[in-house]
């Protein structure tokens, strides 16, 4: 990663909260089609107790995200992991991914889960690196014609 790029942790007191909320909501509408961007509902996401956010920020600017909840004792899931388009390929999305899974470990979860168009090969490529595995595709996850594959990382029992 960037040796700019510092990875933070948002909280619902925090008091750069709506400053770092409009930043993400603005990175939403940008990289992910209207249907798939949590954008409008972002705020009411956050306050959910059983989810997180970590955000890179690069010189007072939040450049990347990665969302993760825990639903159950059992597993936790991904459910956001963007990267803004003049900053990817920097090692932003792998840090906050490792810092992501580090976070649902530390929940004492056995698996963690996510969704990813197979079109998406970088996005692919991280999550394989990562120590994921496809688990089977979903047809018409996205839309009626983009699928998604869903992938898990699984943790021994200790």
């Amino acid at each position: 990663m960037s040796s700019s790029g510092v990875i933070v942790e948002l909280h619902r007191n925090s008091s750069n909260w709506a400053k770092v909320v409009d930043e993400i909501v603005k990175l939403e509408r940008k990289i992910f089609p209207k249907h798939e961007s949590l954008a409008r509902s972002f705020d009411d996401e956050m306050r959910k107790k059983n989810s997180g956010l970590l955000y890179v920020e690069v010189d007072g600017e939040v450049v990347a995200y990665v969302m993760y909840s825990w639903p159950s004792s059992l597993y936790a899931s991904i459910t956001k992991l963007a990267v803004k388009e003049n900053c990817r390929r920097l090692g932003h999305g792998e840090a906050l991914l490792k810092a992501a899974i580090q976070k649902c470990r530390t929940r004492n979860v056995h698996r963690i889960t996510l969704h990813v168009d197979p079109l998406r090969t970088p996005a692919m490529n991280l999550y394989k690196k990562c120590g994921f595995q496809v688990d089977n595709l979903i047809e018409g996850y996205y839309s009626s014609d983009r699928n998604a594959y869903r992938m898990y990382l699984d943790f021994d029992a200790d």
